[in-house]
């Protein structure tokens, strides 16, 4: 693959494949946006960002259209083929310049230390081996690079949670695309050896009954300036 940079990839072009998921979930994301408010948090999300971003986990580019024109450019990967072909689509509309690329989060397609800051929105969920894929997100992240991400996983009280190890056990990743509800992404970071800062909690949607997938983060954490691995 020839990115605009001129740089050319050469990875795994189909390592995830879950057609019908992705045209349902490219629905849903996009009514997402002004019925459950994600198009804010999207904002909140990104905002303040600069330098060159990896983005992992693309989807169909929904947040492509609120990083700010402090951003230099945008390497967006994404591992199912419905979903990259909309990023590509969303890449063309975006301000500032957006490559998008298939790969797994498990072995990225860039090199080491070439990027100031990562996004991880709605990611960690649905990955196969998430300790692998966030040491693939600290290698790629030069010293001291900035984390921003906004992730689902287990909350609430014990039947909650009991409900959602149940579904992970059984129906839910097979319906789903591979998403896990009951994963702990805020421990799965600092496991991984990034310096946690803020995060918060959020409900999504915040009004109504709470569901198995509303028990969201959004914070913000760092490969350590003095990482030299």
């Amino acid at each position: 693959m020839q990115l605009r940079s001129g740089r050319s990839m050469k990875v795994e072009r189909d390592a995830v494949h879950h057609p019908v998921f992705a045209r349902y979930y490219a629905r849903l994301s996009v009514a997402a946006e002004t019925r459950a408010g994600m198009a804010g948090i999207r904002r909140g999300l990104l905002g303040g960002l600069s330098g060159r971003v990896i983005e992992i986990g693309a989807g169909n580019g929904l947040n492509f259209a609120h990083y700010p024109g402090t951003v230099s450019e945008i390497v967006a990967i994404e591992p199912e083929r419905g979903l990259r072909a909309l990023a590509v689509e969303a890449a063309l509309r975006a301000q500032v310049p957006v490559d998008v690329a298939p790969g797994a989060a498990e072995a990225l397609p860039v090199k080491s230390e070439a990027f100031d800051a990562a996004v991880l929105s709605l990611v960690l969920c649905s990955v196969r081996d998430v300790p692998r894929a966030l040491a693939e997100l600290r290698r790629v992240l030069r010293p001291g690079g900035e984390v921003r991400f906004f992730e689902h996983g287990r909350g609430g009280g014990p039947v909650m949670r009991l409900t959602q190890r149940a579904l992970d056990r059984t129906v839910w990743p097979p319906l789903a695309g591979g998403c896990h509800v009951a994963r702990d992404p805020v421990g799965a970071l600092r496991r991984a050896g990034f310096e946690l800062g803020p995060y918060r909690r959020v409900l999504m949607p915040d009004k109504g009954p709470a569901l198995p997938t509303s028990y969201c983060v959004m914070g913000t954490a760092w490969r350590p300036a003095g990482d030299g691995s």
